[in-house]
């Protein structure tokens, strides 16, 4: 479908009469996309009275189906062109004064239906937060301003001092005024402003004032920086683009501690001097205080976006954004979305982290959304990772961005060393324990030399299995093909994907006994063998269950800092971005974890994480190692991430991945259907197989259907999964197939369908 436009009447067509073309001249339709899993676009007539109100952008309310149910959805264009002989609905309400996104943002949306086969109405839902739609933070004022009969002839009235200085201020200003304003700059009460107004010389209006400015802390001294040879050539390369005008893509691949932050930083600085706004994302906000810290000490105006943000909170930020008075705006996946009116530069900080794919419709990545929105606003875009992700290391390989090495750390600081520990028969493992006898030692060693420990076990709770002693039966949820993991603190057993909560079971589901025991370590379990183990120690316990209050994260993390905690241990939010000189030690409980998954992408996943995780230590003089706790010694993602190499491991992974036809070397979409009742979802996957076949044999495209088959957690949330997966070269022939089926593929009323391209996960 082509992209809506705005027709002049210029562009009517010639075959028309006089008579026609000015009838047709003085019509005007909308076209308008909902919120719904459909590719079409909609058009409507705009009634005389909505005219000066509707356009690109604005929200609308209009009658949709057979039953003229009243819908909200979305302007994203206008024409004076409509189809002969139709009879079109007309819209009722505008419901917004201003557009809520420009037309660059337009065009990215439509674009992201696109790729990612989802309605257009869809993405803009959701690309708008909720604040900025329902305008949060906002309040109704009373504001006042001169009728118009009063200009100019109020000087030759006869009216009280007062009064003749409220009608005196109101003349010189450009503005209504709100009542205090308006009693403080005449110096008098509210009684000779209410008289005015009922002798009808003023007007009152109710409007909505916008949201409080959100306060912006003042930045702190920072000391100067000198850049070393690998930095100042890979700023030098972004400043290029930067000054000419054009779109580059850059991965900056620097080992964790080169100095990738302050690449940025300066980049960014430059883009500021122009007047230019950047945009960077990071993988949570939550989780990396000091790199806000960072910013926010360099740049006066910074804008931090986040899941915390109340709905005011983000509605003043945005508003802020879109009036250019932001400089940076630093935030998760959604802020590539701010509305900046000058952008000039984006940067992807971690650019692996799985955070940045969007697990619910729209399901975007954010690095391909950048990529696009750079590229249509002709900017760089600067991909930042000691680990980057295969698709992004292959379209360097294949000269499609350009690559920015920083091999060493700032001051010529060496890689710590990684240990290997194969606890495959240590005693204290085989005894139920977390901490093999090595790391128990190196921590010994660590804390006596007033160092600090990072303690890395990717599994919160206390156990992630209970097994009955009697007939083996593992404790699973009732709604999903999963094991429920004991919380010994909460005393209850959580499923991790649907939330099902519920108390120990005093016997077994299975055969009825009694005698349940809990199997594995969770970060809760860990926790109490740190402090049975070193009891004089102080440590603390990072991940969701603890660091749910609000500005928890960096409690926590000022307080290691500051070396109130000595060890610090949890989840992968521990794993990314941190900083610590006194570090010393970091040890990995379990490298196992990832490497269990039945996924794609379980090897890079374990060496990305291994790779961050080590690069928490030896950043400062003191040096630091890691001990790596596993049962798969020989594995190559943990052989390559002890020696920290990143080249080995990708050209190794690239050449299976190439054999097996898989991404990054393919573009797949993922379709999973679900149903109370399986034979319902796998009957309906196995339709929808079919038909994907046929059409792509029909139309020539080299699309590959694999499945359908169960999921890997074949129940989730009470629904059971089928998936399928197309792969092709490219996604225009995944589309084009898809469109094909789309419209006549009608669902079974109790399946449910997700399209998922580019996903990340196979579970």
């Amino acid at each position: 479908m082509q992209q809506p436009s705005l027709f002049s009447p210029a562009e009517l067509p010639d075959n028309l009469t006089p008579w026609e073309q000015a009838d047709a001249a003085d019509r005007l339709f909308a076209e308008v996309v909902f919120n719904r899993p459909l590719p079409a676009v909609f058009l409507y007539q705009v009634p005389p009275d909505l005219r000066d109100r509707v356009g690109p952008g604005r929200r609308i309310e209009a009658p949709f189906g057979a039953g003229n149910e009243r819908l909200i959805g979305y302007c994203v264009g206008l024409t004076r062109s409509a189809p002969p002989g139709r009879s079109l609905k007309a819209l009722t309400a505008v419901l917004d004064t201003r557009p809520l996104v420009d037309e660059h943002l337009l065009q990215l949306t439509r674009w992201i239906a696109d790729r990612y086969l989802c309605g257009w109405g869809q993405v803009l839902e959701a690309v708008i937060p909720a604040g900025v739609k329902s305008r949060a933070g906002t309040r109704n004022v009373v504001r006042f301003h001169l009728a118009d009969h009063a200009r100019g002839s109020w000087p030759e009235w006869r009216l009280p001092p007062k009064q003749r200085a409220v009608l005196a201020v109101l003349a010189g200003s450009t503005e209504p005024m709100a009542i205090d304003q308006l009693s403080q700059a005449a110096n008098c009460g509210v009684g000779p402003i209410h008289a005015l107004r009922d002798r009808g010389l003023i007007i009152a209006e109710r409007v909505r004032a916008a949201p409080r400015q959100v306060p912006e802390p003042p930045p702190e001294p920072v000391p100067a920086i000198t850049l070393n040879a690998e930095q100042q050539r890979a700023l030098t390369a972004i400043l290029n683009a930067v000054r000419s005008s054009r779109h580059a893509t850059f991965l900056l691949h620097g080992v964790t501690g080169s100095g990738k932050t302050e690449v940025y930083i300066r980049a960014i600085e430059e883009v500021v001097s122009y007047g230019r706004q950047a945009i960077v994302l990071v993988p949570e906000i939550s989780l990396t205080p000091q790199t806000i810290r960072r910013f926010r000490r360099r740049f006066s105006a910074v804008a931090v976006l986040h899941s915390h943000m109340t709905d005011a909170e983000r509605h003043a930020h945005w508003q802020q954004i879109a009036e250019g008075r932001v400089q940076v705006v630093v935030g998760a996946r959604s802020a590539v979305f701010a509305p900046t009116p000058h952008l000039g530069l984006i940067v992807i900080d971690e650019e692996h982290e799985t955070s940045f794919k969007q697990e619910s419709t729209p399901r975007y990545h954010a690095r391909e959304v950048a990529r696009r929105r750079a590229e249509m606003e002709r900017i760089p875009l600067v991909l930042g990772s000691a680990t980057p992700t295969l698709e992004s290391w292959l379209r360097v390989q294949r000269r499609q961005d350009g690559l920015l090495s920083l091999r060493h750390r700032v001051a010529e600081l060496p890689l710590p060393p990684v240990v290997i520990v194969d606890v495959r028969h240590d005693p204290q493992l085989e005894s139920g324990r977390a901490i093999g006898r090595a790391l128990q030692s190196a921590m010994q060693q660590a804390l006596r030399n007033d160092g600090q420990v990072i303690l890395f076990l990717n599994l919160r709770g206390y156990a992630p299995v209970l097994l009955c002693r009697s007939c083996g039966h593992a404790v699973r949820c009732p709604d999903c093909d999963l094991t429920l993991t004991w919380h010994k603190q909460r005393g209850k057993a959580l499923c991790h994907t649907c939330g099902h909560e519920a108390d120990l079971p005093q016997w077994c589901p299975k055969c009825h006994r009694p005698g349940l025991r809990s199997l594995g370590w969770g970060t809760e379990r860990l926790e109490q063998e740190v402090r049975r183990l070193f009891p004089q120690v102080s440590a603390l316990r990072m991940d969701s269950d603890t660091m749910q209050a609000r500005g928890s994260h960096a409690q926590a993390l000022e307080a290691f800092r500051r070396g109130d905690v000595r060890i610090l241990l949890g989840t992968q939010m521990i794993a990314k971005g941190l900083d610590f000189p006194n570090v010393t030690l970091v040890g990995v409980v379990d490298a196992d974890t990832a490497l269990r998954q039945p996924d794609l992408r379980a090897r890079e996943r374990t060496f990305q994480l291994l790779a961050q995780v080590a690069g928490r230590t030896g950043r400062s003089r003191r040096g630091g190692r890691v001990l790596v706790q596993t049962t798969c010694p020989d594995d190559p993602a943990i052989r390559y991430a002890s020696r920290h190499d990143y080249l080995g491991f990708a050209a190794d992974e690239l050449r299976q991945r190439q054999t097996l036809r898989a991404p990054p070397f393919q573009t797949a979409a993922r379709v999973i259907l679900r149903s109370p009742r399986e034979a319902d979802a796998a009957r309906e996957a196995n339709r929808l197989a079919e038909l994907l076949r046929t059409s792509a044999a029909t139309q020539r495209q080299t699309v590959r259907v694999l499945g359908p088959a169960p999921c890997p957690v074949a129940r989730s949330h009470g629904q059971f999964r089928y998936h399928l997966q197309l792969l092709a070269d490219e996604i225009e022939a995944i589309r084009t197939v898809w469109l094909s089926v789309q419209p006549r593929f009608t669902l079974h009323k109790d399946v449910d369908m997700v399209v998922d391209v580019d996903p990340l996960s196979s579970r």
